[in-house]
C-alpha cells in the first residue's frame, strides 16, 4: 500500500471514530441504570375541577379582571330587580364608575373603579342602595 491510501485510511478512522465518540456521548441519559426515577407528581387542578360559577360570581369577576382598586356591588334595599331609574341614579351619582355590570335577574351592580366613592357622593348612594365594598374580598 501506498503511504498517501494509508494516511487517506487513517483519516478516515480517525473521522470516523470521533463521529462515533460524539454519538455515544450525545443525547439524553441513559434509563439503563437501576435508579428509579421520580414519576411526575400529578398537578391538583388536573384533577380538580372548578365548579362552574354563578351569576353574581361572574359579573364580580368581570369587573375585578379591569383591575380597579374598588369594587362596588349595588342592590335594592328591597331586593328587587333595578330599574331603569335606579341606573340612572347610580350612572348620575357615582360618575367615577369605570365599568359597571348587572347580574342577569338585575338584582345587583357590580361597579369597579380607581376612585375611592367614600371621597364622592357615596352616603347619597346608600341612602337608596345597599353597598357592599369588594375591593379586598
Amino acid at each position: 500500500m501506498k503511504a498517501s491510501m494509508r494516511q487517506d485510511l487513517n483519516r478516515v478512522g480517525l473521522v470516523l471514530t470521533v463521529a462515533l465518540l460524539f454519538a455515544a456521548c450525545g443525547g439524553s441519559p441513559s434509563t439503563t441504570d437501576n435508579v428509579a426515577s421520580p414519576a411526575p407528581a400529578a398537578s391538583p387542578s388536573a384533577s380538580v375541577q372548578a365548579s362552574p360559577l354563578n351569576d353574581f360570581e361572574e359579573a364580580l369577576r368581570f369587573i375585578r379582571n379591569g383591575q380597579y382598586t374598588y369594587v362596588w356591588v349595588f342592590s335594592r334595599k328591597d331586593g328587587k330587580p333595578l330599574t331603569p331609574a335606579d341606573s340612572i341614579f347610580l350612572k348620575m351619582n357615582a360618575p367615577q364608575l369605570v365599568d359597571l355590570t348587572a347580574t342577569n335577574d338585575k338584582t345587583k351592580a357590580i361597579g369597579g373603579t380607581n376612585f375611592n366613592l367614600e371621597e364622592g357622593n357615596l352616603e347619597l348612594l346608600k341612602r337608596r342602595f345597599v353597598v357592599e365594598d369588594y375591593s379586598n374580598k
